[in-house]
């Protein structure tokens, strides 16, 4: 027994005694954490204008897009199409249904305006698997993006970037850096 005693003291080591069996309160209490603002909910709807973009033509497999915002010259949308401006954020719709599709697009708009993103690529797909060769995506997006309030021009990618199955878009600078939209 005083063996088991003996192998217990040394296993724990030297001890010291409980003087006080009360511990104070002001040192558990831990700092109160830094508020935050509550994320402000974002209606996507908001920033497609109310009114109907004049007489848009559907589209087929093979059309290619362009769209220049009033106030914009020409060359704008030739420096676009070269890739002048550089892609800095991109999205693959492909699959989806019109309704996701919007929803996916609105989102992307919005997140790529807040960082201040200039110039994003958006492949939708050509539409082989569409009813009648017309594609619904593409058309959609042929519609939205011309109602787009931060969409300032669009235009089809090169062969190489996706073709008629994808869309180079200018954005317009984000508010919080300073610059005023160029056609406003």
């Amino acid at each position: 027994m005083s063996d088991d005693f003996d192998l217990f003291r040394q296993t724990v080591g030297k001890v010291q005694a409980v003087k006080q069996d009360k511990v104070p309160l002001h040192e558990q209490i831990r700092p109160k954490p830094k508020p935050y603002p509550k994320p402000v909910a974002v209606n996507f709807d908001a920033h497609l204008s109310s009114r109907n973009p004049e007489d848009i033509e559907t589209v087929g497999i093979y059309d290619s897009m362009n769209f220049l915002s009033a106030g914009l010259q020409n060359s704008v949308l030739k420096k676009l199409r070269k890739g002048f401006f550089g892609i800095d954020a991109e999205i693959d719709l492909h699959g989806l249904n019109a309704h996701e599709a919007k929803r996916q697009l609105l989102h992307f708009l919005h997140h790529s305006v807040e960082e201040g993103c200039r110039c994003v690529h958006i492949v939708h797909g050509k539409g082989y698997r569409s009813l009648d060769n017309l594609p619904v995506i593409k058309n959609e997006l042929n519609r939205l993006l011309r109602q787009h309030k931060d969409v300032q021009a669009f235009c089809s990618a090169s062969p190489k970037e996706g073709g008629t199955g994808a869309l180079f878009v200018l954005l317009r600078l984000s508010d919080k850096y300073g610059f005023e939209s160029e056609n406003e």
